[in-house]
């Protein structure tokens, strides 16, 4: 019989936490606004602060609300990131699908995340042969449209797998406080930052990891052990 302690349904994030993308955010964003005639020296470090929120969220907030602008700074990243990981400059985080593997081993539901687009999320799936590694994949717009700090992708995850009946039962992993405040605001039991990725320990603790790992490979026995 399950009991709270359970952790069912793992929620984890893409970029950063279980595909490695040696800063081709950056790069994208950089690319992004230049088509659109900005200075991507003065957005960077906003950017950065940002990882794993929802991209379009971003431009608004650089672009001062402009809608319209936002939109194709947001698709204009979308193309350059689409072409730089159809380029091969993309692979896994090391040890990411085996611990997806041994995660559905034990039995759990795993879900992948992004704040990308999903012809972006798609782009990734397929550079890497993911299309099947999971039975869902959720961005931002299967959400309602909101992506992090918010919690919505996390209880989607919930609401469309039907994975547990507690969001207790539930463990979130990412590589940003962002990742780590929607985890705790789904009221996820485990909320697992990562240090392959944008932030480091301190940020991810200060906005609610309850453990920090090296990498997601050391996820499936850290939640064994919080079944015991």
């Amino acid at each position: 019989m399950n009991t709270v302690n359970d952790l069912d349904l793992v929620v984890l994030d893409m970029a950063g936490t279980t595909v490695a993308d040696g800063g081709l955010v950056e790069r994208a964003f950089t690319a992004a606004a230049e088509r659109l005639g900005e200075d991507p020296a003065t957005m960077i470090d906003y950017v950065r602060a940002t990882m794993g929120e929802s991209k379009i969220s971003v431009f608004r907030h650089l672009l001062g609300g402009d809608e319209t602008r936002a939109r194709q700074a947001n698709t204009a990243f979308e193309e350059a990131y689409g072409e730089l990981v159809t380029g091969g400059l993309i692979a896994p985080v090391p040890g990411a699908a085996e611990a997806i593997a041994e995660l559905k081993e034990d039995g759990r539901t795993v879900v992948l995340t992004t704040g990308f687009a999903r012809v972006t999320q798609d782009a990734i799936l397929d550079a890497l042969g993911w299309r099947d590694l999971v039975g869902l994949t959720l961005c931002p717009a299967d959400a309602g449209g909101r992506g992090r700090p918010y919690p919505d992708m996390v209880l989607a995850a919930l609401l469309r797998t039907g994975a547990v009946d507690d969001v207790r039962r539930i463990a979130v992993a990412g590589d940003t406080s962002y990742d780590m405040l929607s985890g705790v605001r789904s009221g996820a039991g485990t909320v697992a930052g990562v240090l392959t990725g944008a932030h480091d320990e301190a940020a991810l603790r200060a906005h609610g990891a309850t453990h920090v790992l090296a990498s997601v490979a050391e996820l499936p026995a850290l939640i064994r052990e919080s079944d015991a």
